[in-house]
């Protein structure tokens, strides 16, 4: 560009008259902004959130203590204990997720063949203290139980894509 075009431009003020027409195309449009607290945006069914253990209808836990979920974390979040039960399955005795350490990378669900760990879409779970963050096996599956219909939701949503 010349001299003299950049000189006419800056005179006319072009990019002032722009900027205020783009603000003028959007100041009478419907507005986007959501009210937090109040309003809720959709979250997609594989927004990962907090984890959850589940069960099957009859009670029992899901997880059979294949220790896939501990192996596949990359930030050594999980922590798992079992033993042999008498008719010869194994179940867990201590399952641990220390979520100060989890990225929320998901690979734990993908990793687990019987869907018994995932990850809800609940994300409001701040606490005051750092201990409150380390889950135990009671509080994944108390976790589980509390988003039962939302977890089966979000798995037959995403079923397709399996």
């Amino acid at each position: 560009m010349s001299l003299v075009q950049r000189g006419i431009k800056t005179w006319l003020l072009t990019e002032l008259l722009r900027g205020l027409m783009l603000t003028g195309k959007y100041m009478f449009k419907k507005k986007i902004t959501v009210e937090y607290p109040e309003e809720r945006t959709p979250l997609s069914p594989r927004f990962r959130g907090l984890h959850a253990l589940r069960r099957y209808d009859d009670g029992e836990e899901r997880c059979i203590a294949c220790k896939l979920c501990e192996v596949v974390c990359p930030a050594l979040a999980i922590l798992i204990e079992s033993e042999e039960r008498d008719d010869g399955s194994r179940r867990t005795t201590r399952y641990d997720i220390d979520l100060t350490k989890c990225i929320f990378c998901g690979f734990c669900q993908e990793a687990c063949p019987v869907d018994a760990i995932v990850e809800t879409q609940e994300f409001e779970y701040a606490t005051e203290n750092r201990a409150n963050l380390y889950y135990t096996k009671e509080m994944l599956l108390e976790v589980g139980e509390r988003y039962k219909s939302q977890i089966s939701a979000n798995i037959a949503a995403d079923a397709k894509y399996r």
